[in-house]
């Protein structure tokens, strides 16, 4: 950032020191089985009034106007298939490039970004234990199609205009193939980023059977990147456990990739800027707090529909937006996508980032955070005829916001013949989750979530922090190679934050309130309250925090295979806000695991 913000031993304290406090309670992610709405997780906050949510500055002429749901078919994702062995190690080319695509029947053609030139992204099929080799390679045009605002880090001049580098997230890979932030590479490699080691990654796929996923991760254009098509790629691992249970597979097992957007009657990509006005030099002149659009997009299709059997089906669900929540709940409707107001057949719950669940979690809804997967299974049987829209009604900001929230996400239609007996299973026991014992944490550390607003009437977003620090500060986490550690996440904003930590899968220990009022310090006015059933036991990489609460998380930072740490060694990571507009503006940090 410019003025008393930019980095270096100058940087004003007393602005390091200031934050909004945003005031409210937090509400839970409850809808069991029977359940109608979602209970509050904290019944008893008494400051929600005074809560201050930006928004995304409104856009009135856009096409959602005019556009008709559920006329599109669901795409389905291509699968990625390897170009040749790499001593002995299958070898992936992957090259982004520029495409157009029509992602609604009445939309003019778009022009986007994919990787091979294809949107959505396409998917990778792996086996656990057997490793993969893929060069990523940038094959775009020297000029951003977006807005980009040269006053975020990582985004100042000369800093090129067009850069990427590709996370897998969720992957166990060694920092070179993790696809840091500052590792970024332009067309041809003719630039790269200080952090720039390797031209092919190597992924070890030493994980239980899950859903990853790989997106754009370059500093101060992630926002943009993503939103041009460079995300929502999914990355699966397989294994003969997850073989042997009999889930639905094949043409049954279906991903929902789920995204929002901006569209111009022309079918051009619209994402806002800021609006001037505030004289506060400090507000970027072009970077907005979130991003909320109008349209919801599945596989790239924009409110598309999906015709299915009776039977049951598997979908890993995908939130690749770059800052909405979904709350979803399936409702039944007549075909055209009117709603009857009639609840249509739950969810059951089998996996999360890392993997399979213990045994299947029954919900009538879901809430799926911006980075978060969920692994389902819809049995249809008995529907024959019906059609059933996955709704949302998620605010915005979440957990209270009050931006547009598009109420639909798609519409499925039971209407095709069986073409076989469904012989596929809903296994009662799935998988083991072994629980990381916190008597075996040697650390805690605090992780204290901020937001800088400029003064009021404006109010404007200035930057989201962690620890009142900046991307350039020194590291200040660096666990021990092999050591657990318990990382509480104190979130002292207004709204709910992904939050999403590199390299590792960890464990959701509990969520405890705490009085704003008397911040700091943390003082707590309700009891801890345990996980939800389909967040622990399980495997997460990304964790829900709520606002004016303690999120507590464990780990153990074990480094991948063959990574043959010195002692002192330092292998650099990342953690960061999964809401991209706010990781792009000091809400991620770099750590070190020290072998």
């Amino acid at each position: 950032m410019s003025t008393d913000n930019s980095s270096g031993n100058g940087r004003s304290h007393d602005v390091k020191r200031r934050r909004l406090l945003k005031i409210g309670g937090a509400l839970g992610v409850g809808g069991a089985v029977g359940g109608t709405i979602l209970t509050a997780l904290f019944p008893r906050s008494a400051h929600t009034q005074a809560r201050h949510h930006h928004r995304t500055p409104p856009q009135d002429n856009t096409a959602a106007r005019w556009l008709t749901k559920f006329v599109d078919r669901l795409p389905i994702p291509n699968t990625i298939t390897p170009s040749q062995t790499l001593n002995g190690v299958p070898f992936y080319d992957v090259r982004m490039r520029p495409l157009r695509e029509k992602l609604h029947r009445d939309l003019p053609s778009t022009a986007l970004w994919g990787y091979n030139g294809l949107y959505p992204a396409p998917t990778f099929e792996v086996r656990r234990g057997r490793p993969v080799a893929v060069k990523w390679e940038n094959n775009l045009p020297g000029t951003h199609f977006l807005p980009i605002d040269p006053t975020i880090h990582g985004a100042e001049p000369p800093t090129p205009d067009v850069r990427t580098v590709v996370h897998l997230h969720g992957s166990k890979s060694m920092p070179d193939s993790d696809g840091y932030p500052e590792a970024w590479f332009t067309n041809g490699f003719r630039q790269t980023g200080p952090f720039f080691a390797t031209q092919t990654y190597h992924y070890p796929n030493d994980q239980q059977a899950t859903t990853l996923w790989y997106h754009d991760h370059a500093l101060g254009i992630t926002r943009l990147n993503v939103y041009a098509g460079l995300g929502g790629g999914l990355y699966l691992i397989r294994d003969d456990h997850e073989d042997s249970l009999g889930l639905p597979r094949g043409r049954y097992e279906i991903p929902l990739v789920i995204q929002d957007r901006f569209f111009n009657s022309d079918g051009s990509l619209l994402y806002p800027v800021q609006t001037p006005g505030d004289p506060d030099t400090r507000v970027p002149p072009i970077w907005i707090p979130e991003f909320f659009g109008d349209t919801v997009l599945v596989n790239g299709k924009v409110w598309p529909f999906l015709e299915v059997e009776p039977r049951k089906y598997r979908f890993r669900i995908l939130n690749a937006s770059n800052a909405r929540f979904y709350r979803m709940t399936l409702q039944e409707s007549a075909d055209t996508g009117q709603l009857l107001g009639r609840p249509g057949p739950v969810f059951h719950q089998i996996g999360s980032d890392g993997g399979l669940l213990p045994a299947p979690v029954t919900r009538t809804q879901l809430l799926i955070a911006p980075a978060e997967r969920q692994d389902i299974v819809i049995d249809f049987s008995g529907f024959k005829g019906k059609s059933f829209v996955l709704t949302n009604d998620a605010p915005a900001p979440f957990p209270d916001g009050a931006d547009v929230v598009p109420p639909d996400i798609m519409v499925f239609k039971v209407n095709q013949p069986l073409q076989s007996q469904d012989t596929s299973r809903l296994p009662g026991t799935l998988n083991t989750v072994p629980l990381i014992s916190p008597a075996s944490a040697v650390q805690t550390r605090d992780l204290v979530l901020s937001e800088l607003d400029s003064a009021p009437p404006f109010e404007n977003p200035i930057m989201a922090m962690i620890n009142d620090a900046h991307w350039d500060d020194p590291v200040t986490e660096d666990p021990k190679a092999g050591s657990v550690e318990i990382w509480r996440i104190i979130n002292t904003t207004g709204d709910a934050h992904p939050i999403h930590i590199h390299l590792v899968q960890f464990q959701i220990l509990d969520r405890q309130h705490f009085d704003i009022t008397q911040y700091p310090p943390v003082v707590f006015d309700q009891p801890a309250q345990p996980p939800e059933n389909n967040e622990r036991p399980a495997w997460k990489d990304t964790v829900l925090s709520y606002p004016e609460t303690v999120t507590r998380v464990i780990a153990r930072y074990d480094l991948p295979p063959g990574a043959n740490a010195r002692r002192g060694q330092k292998f650099r990571y990342v953690y960061h806000c999964h809401i991209l507009e706010h990781e792009e503006n000091e809400m991620m940090r770099p750590y070190d695991v020290v072998g």
